[in-house]
């Protein structure tokens, strides 16, 4: 004999009206717990919105910029703390191209000037044009005024004119006949150089350089980054076309990202720790000039844009080893034998931090 274990109510059973009320408010007792389940997702909603965003924008460089993979977290490092940034390769490794693809991700305005040993400052932050009918001279901005400025080979203008990006890279206005003129927001130079081509180049003001938050120095791609950069244009001879890019966050999520990296928590050790490093450039035997407070602050608000990137609301000593060679290898300068010897800023950064014990 095969017991019936349905226990579904026939259609000609009376139903309890007291038992269904209750099971109705237990299912809505269920809901709300599952919806209380993620109270820490709900807390660091912002995070993983901003992680989500990241994602997306590493998706729309993956269809233009094949590897580089690091210089795309730097760059929006970068626009996530507010720094500029120098991009430093030979040409042909995607420097400019990775700067517009930044642009129209961020859906920002975008203007690209071209130094040239003969670029006049007036021809970077504006001049004053006369206006006949009101008889007067009205100040017309020049390219400066944008969200995104990239500086092609920023080392061929002459030092007047680079000069000239002092005050706007600093305190995001220029001004011009006794006027301020603020920036609109945000405002990130990208700059890019050739370090090998010199002739025709003048080399940037150490306090220039001091401006920029990283230096990244791009390397040729592997080979099979070469080859896949090959599959990709193989059937195209034309220059690649941005129209594929697609706006990921607008000029209020930046303030939105920029409010929350400023909420990021860093440890006292952790602050030990930076301020280890800088000193310690300043007495090595292989630095000739080394770093100023302003690199401690820029391996501090770098470290917190890469630890909210990558969904932490606070920083590791992982965070300040990744970004503290980019922000300290423009800022030193060698001794003349540690140049004669061979050494590269680099390598004495690496020896540095290696030799600084590691807070935990």
């Amino acid at each position: 004999m095969i017991e019936d274990n349905n226990t579904e109510p026939n259609e000609h059973e009376a139903v309890n009206p007291e038992s269904q009320q209750q099971e109705e408010t237990q299912q809505v007792e269920r809901v709300e717990t599952s919806s209380n389940a993620f109270g820490f997702e709900r807390e660091n909603e912002d995070l993983i919105w901003l992680t989500q965003k990241v994602n997306d924008i590493r998706i729309q460089f993956s269809k233009y910029v094949i590897g580089q993979q690091e210089m795309v977290e730097l760059l929006m490092a970068g626009i996530f703390s507010a720094g500029h940034i120098l991009l430093e390769g030979v040409p042909g490794v995607a420097k400019t191209l990775s700067s517009k693809v930044l642009a129209k991700a961020l859906d920002v305005d975008f203007s690209r000037i071209q130094f040239t040993p003969d670029l006049m400052p007036s021809d970077v932050i504006g001049t004053s044009i006369f206006n006949m009918n009101e008889s007067k001279f009205n100040f017309k901005k020049g390219p400066i005024f944008s969200n995104i400025v990239l500086i092609d080979e920023i080392n061929r203008a002459p030092a007047k004119t680079q000069a000239a990006l002092f005050e706007v890279m600093e305190e995001r206005q220029i001004t011009y006949d006794g006027v301020e003129y603020a920036m609109q927001f945000p405002f990130l130079v990208v700059a890019t150089q050739n370090p090998v081509e010199q002739e025709g180049t003048y080399n940037l003001p150490e306090a220039q350089l001091d401006r920029f938050l990283f230096k990244i120095k791009l390397d040729y791609p592997s080979q099979v980054d070469e080859t896949m950069i090959l599959q990709r244009y193989k059937s195209n001879i034309k220059a690649p076309s941005l129209d594929e890019v697609m706006a990921v966050i607008n000029a209020e999520d930046v303030r939105r990202v920029q409010e929350l990296v400023k909420e990021v928590i860093v440890e006292d050790k952790l602050l030990e720790y930076i301020s280890a490093i800088t000193v310690k450039t300043r007495n090595h035997g292989k630095v000739y000039l080394g770093a100023s407070p302003r690199a401690s602050l820029a391996i501090l608000k770098s470290a917190k844009a890469m630890a909210a990137i990558k969904g932490r609301d606070f920083v590791t000593p992982d965070d300040i080893q990744f970004v503290a060679p980019h922000v300290l290898n423009h800022r030193l300068i060698l001794t003349p034998e540690a140049e004669i010897e061979g050494y590269a800023t680099e390598d004495v950064i690496t020896e540095i931090v290696k030799n600084i014990e590691v807070p935990r």
